[in-house]
């Protein structure tokens, strides 16, 4: 083994420049493959963590008749808070409405919250500290939607719980920044207390977010744990990842076919080379395995190439982070104004491993023929 990795290295540095176009062809796939890989991980980090932060708490429990992605299922979809676990929990009652900035209508989500909670990261303090009568934050998505600044009083209407039409004025009090559109697009935040009493909904909520991890059971309310919550974004996440593996994919297949190439050709031009091998006392496998040797080395040389210029720029793009344009935040989806890359372990020993084996495997298909041929005949530079 030492010696074929010895004759392997020697000939690849005889090589010169074809050695390094293909290293430095195998090591841009390299490069490509972890800063895409990279990029998806840190958006799937932050995504999750802001899901945490902003919406989803320590997991919710939500009225079992509301399901979130029907809006026609908000005028029932509430309930009493359960007594058993009111102090383990933070309800939010939701309600449709419309508001009239000027002269406009908008359809928005009034979502009623205790303004002494400190499980999410929804400003309830601007709420809570508001000498204001009928107090409300909203979203930046929002305020731009509506053309709504600080201080501004906005018209609402929404139905009480008999379906009765009631109408006031709103003032905003605070506006907020976030990466997640679900609290933002089309929403109005205001004390649950007021929303009660606009209702007549009086102690009933349709979501109560967990304090802590543990599992809750509740009559006529259906637990999700985080990890349920934030399993949309990891489907979302994962189907991106799979369509972008085609890409570096197409790019790694055309390294790989540069070294199938180079080495179709060296074993054609070096015969009389296999065959002093041969005749010296080499073994046709061993001669494989040199050759096959020779294929892997230019991972390992991709690997250096890669290294000169691929540690600078990922560190760099880790640091400083990507911008995203301001239509892709509207999605629906969290996503931050900057993703930053994240390069694990496991990325980096998975890359490695996966360049290292098809570079290995891709120079061994054609070393194959090696077994097939005749010493003396090689030796005489004769093709079979």
């Amino acid at each position: 083994m030492k010696l074929a990795f010895q004759l392997a290295y020697k000939n690849l540095i005889g090589a010169g420049l074809r050695t390094w176009l293909n290293a430095g062809i195998l090591s841009f796939a390299f490069v490509m493959i972890l800063f895409f890989n990279g990029l998806i991980d840190g958006w799937n980090l932050q995504a999750k963590r802001d899901g945490i932060k902003w919406e989803y708490g320590n997991g919710q429990l939500l009225m079992e008749e509301y399901d979130p992605y029907d809006p026609f299922t908000l005028q029932d979809g509430h309930a009493i808070i359960p007594a058993s676990i009111s102090k383990e929990v933070t309800p939010i009652l939701l309600i449709q409405g419309s508001i009239y900035p000027n002269g406009r209508m908008l359809s928005v989500t009034l979502k009623g919250i205790d303004v002494n909670q400190s499980i999410i990261e929804i400003p309830t303090d601007a709420l809570k500290n508001s000498n204001i009568e009928m107090p409300a934050v909203i979203g930046k998505r929002m305020a731009n939607a509506a053309k709504l600044k600080v201080g501004d009083q906005v018209l609402l209407r929404w139905r009480d719980q008999h379906g009765t039409y009631d109408a006031l004025n709103i003032t905003i009090v605070d506006i907020f920044d976030t990466d997640v559109g679900t609290v933002d697009n089309g929403q109005i935040w205001m004390p649950i207390e007021t929303l009660w009493q606009m209702t007549g909904l009086k102690n009933e909520a349709t979501i109560l977010i967990a304090h802590t991890d543990k599992s809750y059971s509740e009559d006529g309310w259906v637990y999700k744990s985080k990890k349920e919550l934030l399993s949309v974004l990891t489907d979302i996440i994962e189907t991106k990842k799979m369509s972008g593996s085609i890409m570096y994919l197409l790019l790694l297949m055309i390294a790989l076919l540069a070294i199938f190439d180079t080495q179709v050709l060296s074993i054609f031009r070096r015969q009389k080379e296999i065959g002093t091998y041969i005749a010296l006392g080499m073994t046709r496998w061993q001669v494989v395995g040199l050759f096959t040797m020779e294929g892997s080395m230019y991972s390992l040389f991709a690997m250096i190439v890669g290294c000169v210029y691929g540690i600078p720029l990922l560190f760099y793009v880790a640091y400083t982070g990507i911008g995203i344009p301001a239509a892709t935040q509207n999605m629906g989806i969290a996503i931050a104004e900057r993703i930053y890359p994240v390069y694990g372990f496991t990325l980096i020993l998975g890359t490695l491993l996966l360049v290292i084996i098809s570079a290995t495997v891709v120079s061994f298909l054609p070393a194959r023929s090696i077994s097939k041929m005749n010493p003396v005949l090689a030796i005489k530079g004769k093709v079979q």
